[in-house]
């Protein structure tokens, strides 16, 4: 992250004022965390049953592409001209509603609605992260100067409380949909198809891929819905604006950043020898994540136990996923970054060979919440790390890098999404096995290179 500095007139430092102050910033953390609880435990609990509930001609799996194709184009165009254009409050509101729309398409799922909503919420969904990062930088600067607090434990401490709240966002979006879909009978498989040998060609004779009503879709969508639109109306109503924090010096300061700079310095970024071998662990962070939410949800949960148990298995993966990224922070200062990487790829590589060995069946149902919590836990390392690394070897060309982590993981989720519903899940696991050893191959070089030139 690019540290900005800002020239802000502020009042007098007066002790009650000073309070206020602090406790109207805290207001907005707060508001700010809230709202994007809400907005993403309905967009991820839409998009994990993607691969289930609209998988006629892998609708859902193909909009989901087209959500990660431009976010790839938004995250290099569009962040700095948004925020210019409406702000970091009225960025972060039009963007929700941009999520918003994918969700209500999902009551009439067809290519003409689901499709153009989805490429929304892409070009949404840069900005608004560019907007939630600008803006908490922006209070840690802004109560740095004002009551005298060292700005980076402020930041650090606002994006904790952030990341708190968000993490939360996979348990509730999936339990929501568990409880809504839980069916009174459920339904039967007819065939083994499910698993490592699962291909889309044999799906249509299992009721458990679609056993769910339209009236309880409906519900469903409807609450996901509801759930969103209040995130927009909380960030509209509660989150101040942040010209009140400087916005316009920030804006003015930051007016040489354009586009087109940001397309030149990520292109030229790439002819680092620590950026190109860094790549496949970061498209692996990708399709990691897109192999769970789509094919795992698929191929192993909702073939073999039915589509409302996918929450539910989610839950797993949510909860182990937001209790790994709270503890890794700790921990890599205990023990170092190379034992936490491997622990990383060794999760990984058990819940690779327990998914392809494994035949699911409703007979094991702890298999499925054993595989989504030691998934969740190595997510975990990989958001938080992978991230962290790039801070680390790119220190002095920091928006560079990121947007290179912003692309190629990005093309990794593309990757995942395009190939469901036209490959056997044999296939994805021999794609996502040979990815993870690329990219620890490459990440083990890179640190050796540190280690030699620190001598």
């Amino acid at each position: 992250m690019v540290k900005m500095t800002v020239s802000v007139n502020l009042p007098g430092n007066n002790g009650l004022e000073g309070q206020a102050s602090k406790w109207k910033a805290y207001k907005n953390i707060f508001a700010i965390s809230l709202s994007f609880t809400f907005l993403f435990t309905s967009f991820q609990g839409v998009s994990n049953l993607q691969s289930s509930i609209n998988a006629d001609e892998n609708l859902g799996t193909e909009s989901l592409t087209a959500v990660y194709v431009s976010l790839i184009l938004s995250c290099l165009f569009l962040p700095s001209l948004v925020l210019k254009k409406l702000t970091c409050k009225w960025t972060m509101v039009v963007s929700v509603i941009c999520y918003s729309t994918y969700i209500a398409a999902q009551f009439y799922p067809q290519r003409y609605t689901l499709l153009p909503t989805a490429v929304l919420v892409g070009l949404g969904a840069a900005p608004l992260w560019s907007a939630k990062c600008t803006y908490l930088t922006q209070l840690g600067e802004y109560l740095n100067k004002y009551l005298g607090e060292a700005a980076e434990p402020l930041i650090s401490r606002f994006f904790g409380i952030f990341f708190m709240f968000f993490q939360s966002s996979q348990i509730f979006g999936n339990l929501i949909s568990y409880l809504v879909l839980r069916p009174d009978k459920p339904a039967s498989v007819t065939e083994k198809i499910c698993g490592f040998d699962f291909c889309p060609a044999d799906k249509t004779n299992n009721t458990n891929l679609n056993g769910i009503s339209e009236e309880k879709k409906n519900t469903m969508i409807g609450v996901y819905l509801g759930v969103a639109l209040l995130a927009s109306v909380l960030i509209a109503l509660l989150v101040d604006s942040l010209e009140r924090y400087g916005e316009k010096e920030r804006k003015n300061h930051s007016e040489h950043s354009s586009p087109l700079s940001l397309l030149i310095a990520t292109v030229v970024h790439l002819k680092n020898p620590y950026q190109l071998l860094i790549i496949p662990l970061t498209i692996w962070s990708g399709l990691e994540q897109g192999f769970l939410a789509s094919d795992f949800t698929q191929a192993y949960v909702s073939c073999a136990i039915g589509v409302h148990n996918v929450g539910l298995v989610m839950i797993a993966f949510g909860a182990f996923d937001a209790i790994g990224s709270i503890s890794s922070g700790f921990v890599i200062k205990k023990v170092g970054r190379i034992p936490i990487f491997t622990l990383g790829a060794l999760l990984n590589v058990v819940a690779i060979i327990i998914l392809s060995y494994w035949e699911p069946t409703d007979r094991a149902t702890y298999v499925f919440f054993l595989i989504a919590a030691v998934w969740g836990l190595a997510d975990s390392i990989w958001q938080t790390q992978i991230n962290s690394f790039y801070g680390v070897i790119f220190p002095n060309k920091a928006e560079a890098a990121f947007s290179n982590y912003r692309l190629w993981e990005s093309l990794g989720f593309v990757i995942s999404f395009a190939m469901n519903g036209k490959t056997c899940i044999f296939v994805k696991i021999y794609l996502i096995s040979a990815t993870l050893a690329l990219g620890m191959i490459g990440y083990f070089i890179i640190e050796l290179l540190e280690r030699r030139k620190k001598k």
